[in-house]
């Protein structure tokens, strides 16, 4: 399978709308739709702190999405990078699609001069930290949240 990675475009929004809903479905949440119509607004906007990148097959259909963003940090100079969603259709997993968009946001954390980039998932997500553990280190740290 032929993979690229590139920045989500506004012709995309049914492929990236089926994959956030798998997302969301995954993590057994909902959310409204002014809250995904604004999460793709903000995807769009250049202004906005929030990147989407999307990886595409030979023939244009949408395999996989991550969202990122950077932000200051009180411990470094430059920006940090919360990679906050990733998701891979469930056709291409194991094709090296979730690798192939974690290493674009790499590439992107680099580019902007970022420490490090980081993100969270729960415990169960077994066959995600299986990547995570080869792409990446985990940290001893523990989320709490209000």
């Amino acid at each position: 399978m032929s993979i690229s990675v590139r920045a989500l475009a506004a012709a995309d929004r049914e492929q990236w709308l089926a994959l956030w809903r798998g997302y969301l479905e995954f993590y057994e949440t909902t959310l409204s739709q002014d809250i995904t119509d604004l999460t793709w607004a903000r995807i769009l906007d250049p202004e906005a702190p929030i990147h989407g990148l999307c990886a595409i097959d030979s023939d244009g259909k949408l395999l996989g999405i991550v969202h990122y963003l950077f932000h200051p940090v009180t411990w470094a100079v430059g920006p940090r990078c919360y990679l906050e969603d990733l998701f891979t259709s469930h056709e291409a997993r194991g094709r090296g699609v979730g690798r192939a968009l974690i290493e674009a946001v790499y590439d992107a954390a680099d580019a902007r001069g970022a420490d490090q980039v980081y993100w969270l998932t729960q415990e169960f997500n077994a066959t995600a930290r299986r990547l995570y553990d080869q792409v990446a280190r985990s940290t001893p740290f523990i989320k709490y949240r209000r």
